[in-house]
């Protein structure tokens, strides 16, 4: 009778050992915060907006965003509205001096311009292995989306 008590107690410590053993995911970090006002180092000033505001239906029109610089390059893109919703996201620049980060880029970029479409906002996911090129991504787009007024 104390065999299988002790059998059992060692089952189960083993399954709570196990258990508490589990890797844990953290969480992704958050690249969705807006970016710093205009003045910060690195965001530079880029043509003026090309859009317009409808009186009915909202913002029409391309708008560019802040050049962002990254610690692999640069990253720009623009964003084209048709009555206030986001119908395009253009990367006119991501970080190209190396093979590896033009090869993070091309795979990073269309994955980033999905998700802004879908969520029609900044407010994107990071791309895994892509962070600097994600964090960039996105400033852009927050400043290209202010510039447009939505």
């Amino acid at each position: 009778m104390r065999k299988a008590a002790v059998t059992t107690v060692s089952t189960v410590a083993g399954v709570i050992l196990l258990l508490s053993l589990k890797p844990h995911q953290n969480p992704a970090p958050d690249m969705t915060a807006p970016p710093p006002s205009s003045g910060t180092p690195g965001a530079s000033p880029s043509p003026a907006p090309t859009g317009h505001k409808p009186s009915s239906g909202g913002t029409s029109g391309t708008y560019t965003g802040s050049v962002i610089s990254t610690s692999y390059g640069p990253v720009q893109v623009s964003i084209t509205l048709s009555h206030g919703r986001i119908t395009a996201v253009r990367a006119l620049r991501t970080p190209s001096d190396r093979p590896r980060s033009q090869q993070i880029a091309a795979d990073a970029v269309p994955r980033l311009t999905r998700e802004a479409l879908s969520a029609q906002s900044a407010h994107i996911d990071a791309v895994s292995g892509a962070t600097y090129t994600s964090e960039g991504y996105t400033r852009s787009l927050q400043s290209a989306l202010d510039r447009a007024g939505v």
